[in-house]
Order: C-alpha cells, then sequence, then structure tokens
C-alpha cells in the first residue's frame, strides 16, 4: 500500500496526497530496507473500518466497504494539513478507484487512548480537566473549517426541523420493547423541542466535522487530536455545511454518553455521574465560546440550537444503536430519561 502512494499508481487506483509521507526505510546504513512491521489496533477496540498500524509512524484505514464520492475527508483533510491544523493527526494520503474512496492514511499518534476510555477513566475518577481543552480544541477546529473555500450559503435562514423529525420517528419506529413505548410518551415534548430549528436566522454555515464526539478525539502523548472525518453515518447526502451548534452539541451529548458508560461499567452513583457531566459540559462551552470570541467569529456559535441539536442527535444515536450497535441503546435512552423526567 504504501509503495503504492510513493510509486506509479496503475489503473483504476488514484492517490491524492495532502503531506509527505515519513520513511519508512531502515535507518542502519546498508541494512535492507526490509517490509515495516505492520499490525491492526486488536479486538478490544471498536471500529466500524478496519485500520492498519505501519511501524508505529502510519496508519492505513480501509474503509469496508469503500464508500462512493464524494467523501467529506478530501474536502477536510488537504484544508487542515494545508493551515498546518495541529490538533489531529497529519493527513497524508487518500487511495481512490473510480468513483469509490478506499483508504486514507494519516500519522500514528503514540500512546494514543480514544475518549470512550480516557473520558469514562476521567468521569470515575470525577475529573473535568479535559473539558476546556476540548472546547478549545472544537472552537480551533471550527475556526479553521470557517475558512475552508466554498459557499454554504451565507448566513441565510435555513430550515432544518425536516430533518431533525424525520430522525425522530426513525428512531421512534426503530425503538422496540418498553424503551420504545417510554419514548412514544414523549415524542411530543421531543418534538416541540425541535420547533427553533426551523428557522436558524443569521446563523453562519461553515464546513464542520459532522460526527464529533468523545470517541473522535485522541488522548496521546503530546496532547488532544481530533480524528476520523467521515460525516455521520446515520446520514446520507447532508449537506456538509451546517451551523457550528450542530458539532458542538454532538460533543456535548457525547459527554453525556460518557456519564451513562460510566454508571453502566464502572458502577459510578447515578448523582456523580450527573455532576460531572454537567460540569464538564458547562467547562466546555466556556472554553468554546471563549475561544471563539479571541478567534474574532463569535458568531459562529448560536447557543439557541444546541438543545435542538442534542435531541435530534439522541433520536440519530437511538438509530445507531439499532443498525449497527444494539447494546449501545441504554446511553442515549439515559440521557432522554434524565432530561425527559428531571428537567
Amino acid at each position: 500500500m504504501l509503495r503504492l502512494l510513493d510509486g506509479e499508481v496503475p489503473p483504476p487506483f488514484e492517490v491524492r496526497r495532502f503531506l509527505p509521507l515519513p520513511s519508512l526505510s531502515y535507518d542502519t546504513p546498508g541494512c535492507h530496507i526490509g517490509v515495516p512491521a505492520e499490525r491492526d489496533f486488536g479486538a478490544h477496540v471498536d471500529q466500524t473500518n478496519y485500520s492498519v498500524v505501519v511501524d508505529e509512524r502510519v496508519v492505513v484505514k480501509w474503509l469496508t466497504p469503500p464508500v462512493p464520492l464524494p467523501h467529506p475527508a478530501l474536502d477536510v483533510l488537504p484544508h487542515l494539513a494545508s493551515t498546518g491544523f495541529p490538533h489531529t493527526a497529519p493527513p497524508y494520503a487518500a487511495l481512490l478507484a473510480g468513483s469509490r474512496l478506499l483508504a486514507l492514511v494519516t500519522g500514528y499518534l503514540p500512546d494514543a487512548t480514544d475518549g470512550w476510555t480516557w473520558c469514562v477513566d476521567d468521569a470515575e475518577a470525577g475529573d473535568t480537566a479535559f473539558a476546556p481543552v476540548l472546547g478549545a480544541l472544537a472552537a480551533d477546529l471550527h475556526l479553521t473549517l470557517a475558512t475552508l473555500p466554498g459557499d454554504g450559503g451565507g448566513a441565510a435562514p435555513r430550515d432544518h426541523r425536516p430533518r431533525a423529525e424525520d430522525a425522530l420517528g426513525e428512531a421512534l419506529a426503530l425503538t422496540g420493547g418498553p424503551d420504545g413505548a417510554w419514548l412514544e410518551t414523549v415524542a411530543g415534548r421531543l418534538r416541540a423541542e425541535l420547533a427553533p430549528l426551523a428557522s436558524t436566522g443569521p446563523t453562519p454555515l461553515i464546513r464542520i466535522h459532522g460526527d464529533l464526539h468523545v470517541g473522535q478525539i485522541l488522548r496521546w502523548r503530546d496532547g488532544y487530536a481530533v480524528i476520523d472525518f467521515d460525516g455521520n453515518p446515520t446520514v446520507s447526502e447532508a449537506d456538509p455545511y451546517q451551523p457550528a451548534a450542530r458539532d458542538v452539541a454532538q460533543l456535548t451529548t457525547s459527554i453525556e454518553h460518557v456519564a451513562q458508560v460510566a454508571v453502566k461499567r464502572r458502577d459510578l452513583p447515578a448523582e456523580r455521574a450527573a455532576r460531572w457531566a454537567a460540569e464538564a459540559r458547562a467547562l466546555m462551552l466556556a472554553a468554546y465560546e471563549g475561544r471563539l470570541a479571541a478567534g474574532g467569529r463569535p458568531d459562529l456559535l448560536d447557543e439557541s440550537l444546541i438543545r435542538p441539536f442534542e435531541v435530534e442527535q439522541e433520536c440519530r444515536e437511538l438509530i445507531y444503536a439499532a443498525r449497527h450497535l444494539p447494546r449501545w441503546r441504554y446511553a442515549p435512552m439515559g440521557v432522554l430519561r434524565n432530561w425527559m423526567e428531571n428537567p
């Protein structure tokens, strides 16, 4: 694969290069270059796709199955590379075949742990020091993506409610048993929560991450990094230009999901988990808004859209659970029950 990226590319393959690949030859003079050692991440890592680590320096993520174009990473990764955005794995290249994306090649981040591990550890310990860092990272990402060339429709009013109501309808249809029965009893209240999405007013539309949750944030040897610019797996043909609040809402709900995971898997008392999540959310949002203001773009966030986008996101979590990971249902259901029963 890596030799293909560095040499001639036979048809029907195409390579799009973002940054120069590091040399993977052995350093000892006179030593045969050999074949760089490869390994996967192991069965303990939950992956939608299949990733291979090469020589502890490069990660090749094979999309399984290959994804039809257009793909958001092919716009976002070269922009992050060209602007020098520091809070991600270095994006090196993409491998395509015809109209499909086969693989993405990025840098390997030493000692990296994904957010469903490190953030649950922090919840169990009651530690919220990560939250301001995440808020600043998300703001830096949005400030960078806001400069990505393209026409997002400016700040024209847009109706985001149909997409959200479709998600609620699908969640209701796919969620069975006692959870589904309870969801039906609060469907009217949830639908009312989506009303502010009918007209977003002058909110700027920018390229967003599209699937920004703590699982996409690695804690590694030198800090934190955001990864996986593949978009939301429960949304097809979504407009890549969205209010920044959509990413923010997914990040805040993921903190609440971490609390649910800590309750279920670490026996953290529910009250402690709820207090931790509330504090982490507040610290993250304050840091996010402060960083936008420092960057001269406080207008990127419309706070009135956070809650309705959060409701839509919980519906999408239920859709994801029904389609891909049934055991995950407890997390969005726990969050929704907290919202509806403890307003």
